[in-house]
């Protein structure tokens, strides 16, 4: 059964074990080797923070042609910056072809 897992600072994602969704608190710069774990195990999402997307976008751009899994960014507690919903609109340009959100800007 594929699994979904979250990773970043604690106090972003504690909060997801409650919906029983795997959580993996990154402190220092394990970010990479933990992402690497995830991406070659079970789990079809992964949920990503913002921030520590940030710091790991050189390992993120690499599953990002694969079908799995899918590394979504999410807001932390430090507040949205915008970069899951850009990353999410990037995708669907790449898919088809267009911006679809073209007035939005």
């Amino acid at each position: 059964m594929r699994r979904v897992a979250v990773m970043g600072d604690y106090d972003s994602i504690y909060g997801f074990s409650a919906l029983g969704l795997d959580v993996y608190p990154i402190y220092d710069d394990e970010g990479e080797e933990t992402l690497k774990k995830l991406a070659q195990g079970e789990y079809a999402i992964i949920y990503i923070t913002e921030s520590l997307q940030k710091k790991l976008s050189r390992e993120i751009e690499k599953y990002r042609e694969r079908l799995s899994p899918a590394i979504i960014a999410i807001p932390g507690i430090k507040g949205n910056t915008g970069a899951g919903i850009q990353g999410v609109k990037d995708c669907l340009e790449q898919a088809i072809g267009s911006d679809i959100l073209f007035g939005d800007e």
